[in-house]
């Protein structure tokens, strides 16, 4: 009995210890909440200056947790810990105070019209595993502190106006696996010490101008699986090491570089190899080459026995504090695992980069959103038990094909049956088993999105899209030893509609007019059936419509392909398309302040896709525009057709163009006034 009561009176000493620190911590909490409320609305005061967009973010509430203010995530003790604003149309400056939200472990700003500069305050959220900055109007320089967010796993900051060098600093980024740079104004060398990086697959650096040569040491990451340096102004040798990358690595457009067993490298010359100078810097070199300093040689300074005991005594010192501390957080976690974590506010309906479901799911976990799939090791998206009841297994059992498949109608991916290849896929002619003839497109797992079950969801939905004018899907496979998702479609004889524009000097085959108003009609249909929500199959908008994207069979019917492929990719895939889309002409202009594809969108898409037909030219120039608004038929009808072509229908076909490449999307019509438009002309043998 005596031992009993000596241990009640020690349980009661402890419980009477710790309910002070209880009343501290809730009144630490309630201080906490006011703090953000009033971090909040500095925030909101900066991001959105004109209070247009964050209306629901209000100095009345008395907690910003509890699903008022919009884009706001918390955890259990009531801190913020994501926000997520993308694609609000916010037009204003990333704040100093936004650095003051210390439990910050996501920051979604990306598709906004902010400008000013990223501010070097941002860097004290030491916990913040995901920044996405990119697609803004963002200027001035990285900030050299970033490289003290040791958490950082995924840095977006591309599609901006950022300028100067990369820091040295971003190479003591552990953690970093995706650094996103593209498409901005950066100048300098590359760093070598983002060879430091071991966790590092993604690296783009692509359209600045960087100069100088390829860091050997950045060559020899371990976990590099993409490379994109194109369109800089990079010399000297191209590290042998980055073979191993295959199609990962992008050099194109960088016209001094050289190497050997580059099949579109020149061979170095001695005058190429001293291109190699000034190396990129390392940290505190005194812009001495890195080559001069051996990159083993981090000197450290002896530890005296004195301070090893120091050490000791430290280390035995902490681990009694944190007994102590645990046993005291026993009671005060009792008091508060019962706070739910808050989420504010509603997404937008339309495709977004993330979901709510994902901001809860990323605030629920350190791990970065894009690395649980896309650059792992375990892939495996079709393995034994995936799927489950979301998905009829019946019916991608019907759609499954195994690699032995792949890989003997390919004869083993043969050079020969090679039909192109751009940054993330190539394609391949095969003949299955049955004889038929099939395109195969293959898609590297870096390329895939990161989510398994978001990748199924894709695959389902590409096996639900049945139509007369879309490339149909005949199968797929997914390879885990190979690291590859393979597509299998029915192969189109005629290839892509870029073929049969800009035809010279008898090099190419003239459509006649009839076969353009069945293609245009054709591809009207298409996408008619995509944005419909008919037969159970969800609205689905294309984001990639274009002339090389319209296969035209051995009918000359046109067939839309890659509908819905969107689904399957990462999110910086598809950017990465950005440029070429509107270097075509074909990204409507509100996407560079929206960041949204739209219905609308793809109408614009299809508009210059007529005027293309019509014009029979790539590249539609204004001109073709002013003829078509005035109809002088020698500036927006092709001279190949040598007059054979029906006025009225042409002044038709000119009317929904216009309509369709308005700048302003709210004067597009939809597709189904397209669609009476086009049908209340009765076209000539169509």
């Amino acid at each position: 009995m005596g031992f009993l009561s000596v241990l009640s009176s020690i349980f009661l000493f402890i419980l009477i210890l710790t309910l002070p620190q209880q009343r501290v911590s809730s009144e630490t909490i309630n201080d906490s909440t006011k703090t953000s409320l009033s971090l909040l609305m500095t925030i909101k005061a900066s991001l959105d200056p004109k209070s247009l967009i964050l209306s629901s973010w209000s100095p009345t509430s008395t907690d910003p947790c509890n699903d008022s203010f919009e884009g706001i995530a918390c955890n259990e003790l009531g801190q913020v810990v994501n926000i997520s604003l993308q694609g609000k149309d916010l037009t204003g400056k990333i704040p100093p105070e936004i650095g003051q939200l210390q439990s910050l472990s996501g920051l979604y700003l990306h598709f906004n019209k902010l400008h000013g500069v990223v501010p070097k305050e941002i860097a004290n959220l030491t916990q913040l595993s995901d920044l996405y900055l990119n697609v803004n109007n963002l200027s001035g320089v990285i900030p050299p502190e970033v490289g003290n967010m040791s958490s950082l796993q995924v840095l977006q900051l591309c599609y901006n106006q950022l300028t100067g060098s990369i820091p040295n600093q971003l190479g003591v980024l552990k953690k970093l696996s995706v650094l996103a740079l593209q498409v901005n104004q950066l100048t300098g060398a590359i760093p070598a010490s983002l060879g430091d990086l071991e966790m590092l697959t993604r690296l783009d650096l692509s359209f600045n101008n960087l100069f100088g040569s390829i860091p050997v040491k950045l060559a020899d990451a371990p976990k590099l699986e993409v490379l994109d340096i194109r369109n800089n102004t990079l010399s000297g040798n191209v590290p042998q090491a980055l073979k191993r990358l295959n199609e990962g690595f992008q050099y194109a457009n960088n016209p001094d570089l050289c190497g050997i067993e580059f099949s579109s490298l020149k061979l170095c010359t001695v005058s190429s190899l001293n291109q190699n100078r000034p190396q990129p810097f390392e940290p505190g070199s005194n812009r001495l080459p890195t080559k001069d300093i051996p990159e083993s040689a981090n000197v450290q300074t002896k530890q005296t026995s004195q301070s090893r005991k120091s050490q000791t005594a430290v280390v035995v010192g902490v681990i009694a504090l944190f007994v102590a501390v645990a046993v005291t957080g026993l009671f005060t976690f009792s008091l508060y695992r019962r706070r739910k974590q808050k989420i504010g506010g509603t997404l937008d309906t339309s495709d977004r980069r993330l979901s709510t479901d994902e901001v809860k799911e990323i605030s629920r976990r350190s791990a970065s959103p894009l690395i649980s799939l896309e650059y792992s090791n375990g892939w495996d998206p079709l393995g034994k038990g995936r799927g489950g009841s979301a998905f009829s297994q019946e019916v991608f059992e019907s759609f499954m094909f195994n690699l032995d498949e792949v890989e003997s109608a390919t004869q083993y991916f043969s050079e020969a049956n090679l039909l192109g290849k751009s940054n993330f896929t190539a394609v391949y002619k095969g003949t299955l088993r049955d004889g038929s003839v099939v395109a195969i497109k293959c898609i590297s797992k870096t390329s895939c999105k990161s989510d398994e079950t978001e990748f199924l969801k894709g695959l389902k939905l590409l096996t639900s899209l049945n139509h007369e004018n879309l490339l149909r899907l005949r199968g797929f496979c997914c390879s885990k030893g190979r690291g590859e998702c393979f597509l299998i479609y029915d192969f189109v004889p005629n290839g892509n509609l870029l073929q049969y524009l800009d035809v010279k000097d008898g090099k190419g085959k003239v459509l006649d007019w009839s076969t353009r108003l069945r293609i245009i009609k054709g591809i009207a249909r298409g996408i008619h059936y995509l944005h419909g929500n008919k037969g159970g199959k969800p609205a689905l908008v294309h984001r990639n419509i274009s002339a090389e994207k319209v296969l035209v069979d051995q009918h000359y019917n046109p067939l839309l392909s890659d509908s819905g492929l969107h689904k399957l990719l990462a999110d910086d895939i598809v950017f990465s398309t950005l440029k070429e889309s509107a270097a075509m002409g074909y990204l409507a202009p509100e996407y560079t302040t929206t960041g949204r594809f739209t219905e609308k969108s793809d109408l614009y898409a299809f508009g210059m896709i007529i005027f293309q037909v019509l014009s029979g030219r790539c590249k539609i120039t204004p001109s073709n525009h002013q003829g078509a608004e005035l109809c002088r038929f020698e500036d927006f009808i092709d001279p190949n057709l040598w007059g054979n072509f029906v006025e009225a229908e042409a002044v038709q076909m000119a009317k929904v163009a216009l309509l369709c490449t308005h700048e302003s999307p709210n004067q597009r019509p939809d597709i189904e006034i397209v669609m009476q438009e086009l049908n209340d002309v009765t076209f000539s043998k169509s």
